[in-house]
């Protein structure tokens, strides 16, 4: 199949770009490289540096690639980002989705693949781990830009019969995440700690979250891929594990005996999240074969080789 990844130098998207390419598809990628890198493309994808909000230069690769799959990754990430600029989260995490939506339809689109957020769209939950049944409260920019384009796929769906899988990851961690943002605390910690740099908790550290490694987002892409299904699903681990404890299992894992280190809690985040995975799992056959400290030694493997190579900021991407 003719594949389009968007983000495809980032985290995710490199490596659902080379998933794609493994399984013998013809995959181009698009990327702003704002903070993607250019190092983590594959050589065999077609790469197209744009953004996905110049509507002029979404039009033209359409027309050029003619895409089946539209696999769209491509987002502003940052939670507190879209707290404190919502309008930019919205230009690029809504408007430009839907200049790919309608350019799709445009030219042949089949199914579009897309990397919602189960960490931010559920809100202040009241049941976990949550499941798709629970109403989504976001209380976040982010959370409301990515439920809102969950709403504009199922309007495309309706009316132009363009069949959707929404993947609500969970908080995604693993080789390749950017350590250099403010999310990704899984990077972010590691990269400090690997070069003896002190690492900021923010709040009291006992925030949860559903940490979900990157190789079995990709198993949960490939299998939406061939899957006649059409809707939303929960990518996560069904376990909640707090910030301190990740900062604890990193400063083992690294060996830096670090102390911790606490700021005050920023604006937009929520409490806890966890996410119910049974209805992926059911319907698409899949679920989360990698254990949070096996996931976590591999990350901290990533960003040693990197930072012994000279190499810990150029070969990783958001």
């Amino acid at each position: 199949m003719r594949i389009l990844v968007t983000g495809g130098a980032g985290f995710i998207g490199s490596q659902l770009v080379d998933a794609f390419i493994a399984e013998g598809h013809e995959v181009a990628a698009l990327d702003n490289l704002v903070t993607g890198v250019r190092e983590n493309l594959n050589p065999q994808a077609r790469f197209y540096e744009a953004d996905i909000r110049d509507e002029a230069a979404v039009r033209d690769l359409f027309a050029r690639e003619r895409p089946e799959i539209l696999c769209h990754q491509a987002a502003q990430l940052d939670v507190r980002r879209s707290v404190a600029d919502p309008a930019y989260d919205a230009d690029v995490n809504v408007i430009g989705t839907v200049r790919l939506l309608q350019a799709g339809i445009e030219h042949g689109l089949k199914k579009v693949l897309f990397a919602s957020s189960g960490g931010a769209i559920y809100g202040t939950e009241e049941v976990l781990p949550t499941p798709e049944t629970f109403p989504p409260t976001p209380i976040s920019p982010y959370g409301v830009a990515k439920l809102s384009v969950e709403h504009y796929l199922h309007y495309y769906q309706v009316v132009h019969g363009l069949p959707y899988v929404a993947l609500r990851y969970a908080n995604v961690y693993g080789p390749r995440q950017n350590p250099h943002g403010e999310a990704g605390v899984v990077a972010i910690f590691a990269e400090r700690l690997l070069r003896g740099q002190p690492a900021t908790i923010y709040g009291d550290g006992k925030n949860t979250r559903d940490y979900v490694y990157v190789a079995d987002v990709v198993d949960a892409n490939r299998r939406a891929l061939t899957s006649d299904r059409v809707g939303v699903y929960n990518v996560g681990t069904g376990i909640e594990t707090d910030v301190n404890a990740i900062f604890q299992k990193i400063n083992l894992l690294t060996e830096a005996g670090a102390e911790e280190r606490h700021a005050e809690a920023k604006a937009g985040e929520q409490r806890r999240s966890c996410l119910d995975w049974g209805l992926i799992g059911r319907e698409l056959g899949w679920a989360p074969r990698t254990p949070l400290d096996e996931g976590l030694a591999r990350t901290v493997e990533y960003f040693a080789e990197k930072l012994a190579t000279g190499d810990g900021r150029r070969a990783t991407g958001g």
